[in-house]
């Protein structure tokens, strides 16, 4: 039983005298934390100078033109002051006379003839005559048929094919004064024409 109480004093003891020990060692640290100078970090500024030459003035946009001024509207007339009496002018309508009796059969003037080219179309020259630089011409037989137009063309000679479709798109397109005959119009067969197709210099 003694040795209990001789254990528990000593540890009691060495707990104390430790517990005094650290009290202390912090009371130590403690002042010379308090009494050493503290460390400071320095911050370093770097001021911009103020641009003082800053364009503030504020920008007036350019007027835009006028617009045409409108003409004045004219005042209505005042019919109320106009004098009767106001000398006047005759003056005669002209005289128009026109021979209206065109005769013929059917109310036409058929005039005795051959027939006559009226209208001649130009062909369209072929893109790839025009790429190549060819030049030539075609020679075409049809028919003038009794209302001037052309049909049933026909290639007698040409100096390339490539030019042959447009000679014949060209031909009929072709108008001409149909022949007549003892005042009746009659076909043609066998007119002979030549398309050239010639590049421009």
């Amino acid at each position: 039983m003694l040795g209990r109480y001789v254990i528990s004093i000593v540890v009691g003891s060495i707990v104390t005298v430790s517990l005094l020990f650290v009290m202390q060692l912090l009371i130590v640290t403690g002042k010379q934390a308090l009494t050493d100078p503290r460390e400071r970090h320095k911050l370093e500024f770097v001021r911009v100078k103020r641009n003082e030459n800053l364009n503030v003035e504020d920008i007036v946009p350019e007027k835009p033109p006028k617009p045409p001024e409108t003409p004045p509207e004219t005042p209505p007339q005042d019919m109320d002051n106009v004098n009767p009496d106001a000398p006047t002018i005759n003056v005669a309508p002209p005289t128009v006379s026109a021979n209206t009796d065109i005769g013929g059969p059917g109310g036409m003037n058929i005039a005795e003839g051959d027939y006559l080219p009226i209208v001649r179309v130009a062909p369209v020259y072929p893109a790839r005559a025009l790429s190549r630089g060819l030049e030539g011409f075609v020679d075409l037989s049809f028919t003038v048929t009794t209302t001037g137009s052309v049909e049933n063309p026909i290639v007698i000679q040409s100096t390339s094919s490539l030019f042959e479709r447009a000679a014949i798109r060209a031909v009929l397109k072709f108008k001409y004064k149909p022949r007549v005959v003892d005042g009746v119009p009659v076909s043609v067969p066998g007119v002979k024409t030549r398309i050239s197709f010639q590049l421009e210099e």
